[in-house]
């Protein structure tokens, strides 16, 4: 079945930069759209970067210039360099998969248990 995990989470401090990876497996990662997602207390779920198979990218305008997605085909694992984090990117951030190029879709079909990241001021 599909398994997406994640990787990476903790504690920094504002202006640190924390490297999130999610391994995916029981579904071809290659032929998938990976996503990150984020979910603070009290909010919804939000959309945070996701890449095509092809490469093609989209990161919100939240962290555009700040975060980085990026993917390994052969290891099929997704990840999330976030640097220059604020306190309000403290959230739980869950690695996503999709089985067509919809990449700025607000659901995709799998999510992993999600990463903490805190951010302290």
């Amino acid at each position: 079945q599909v398994q997406l995990v994640e990787s990476g989470g903790g504690l920094v401090q504002a202006g640190g930069s924390l490297r999130l990876s999610c391994a995916a497996s029981g579904f071809t990662f290659s032929s998938y759209t990976m996503g990150w997602f984020r979910q603070a207390p009290g909010n919804e779920r939000e959309f945070v970067a996701g890449m095509t198979w092809g490469g093609y990218v989209s990161v919100d305008d939240s962290v555009k210039g700040r975060f980085a997605i990026s993917r390994d085909n052969v290891e099929n694992t997704v990840f999330l360099q976030m640097n220059s984090l604020k306190p309000e990117d403290t959230a739980v951030y869950y690695c996503a998969a999709r089985s067509d190029d919809y990449v700025r879709s607000r659901e995709y079909e799998y999510y992993g248990q999600g990463t903490q990241v805190t951010v302290s001021s």
